[in-house]
């Protein structure tokens, strides 16, 4: 296993129709590709009316590897196109990935 660098997954979950909108925006930031997923969100009318939000069921997950040194940036824009307040009303969150495989390091280092 190869571990060159640091990365860090960025999960992005917005409702059906704004992954183009995710990718989009996460690679005018530096992301090379994503994958994406669908999903089904749950909540209940409490939460509904907390938040002043609709659950939309039909949910998208993109999964984006990128570098450390580029994740803030992603998540930062990612916020603001595809955040809560937006139609996409998107959540995104990162974790540390410790190791990488099948992966061109030479791709991720025109990000340092």
């Amino acid at each position: 296993m190869e571990n060159q660098q640091q990365f860090e997954v960025i999960f992005c979950i917005v409702n059906n129709g704004f992954t183009d909108l995710v990718m989009k925006t996460a690679k005018e930031n530096g992301a090379k590709g994503g994958t994406i997923m669908t999903a089904r969100g749950t909540g209940n009318k409490d939460t509904e009316a907390f938040y002043g939000i609709i659950i939309q069921p039909e949910k998208e997950i993109v999964m984006i590897l990128v570098s450390s040194d580029i994740k803030d940036a992603i998540l930062h824009a990612l916020y603001n196109e595809v955040g809560m307040q937006t139609p996409g009303q998107g959540i995104a969150f990162s974790l540390p990935v410790s190791n990488v495989v099948g992966v061109s390091f030479t791709s991720f280092q025109n990000n340092l």
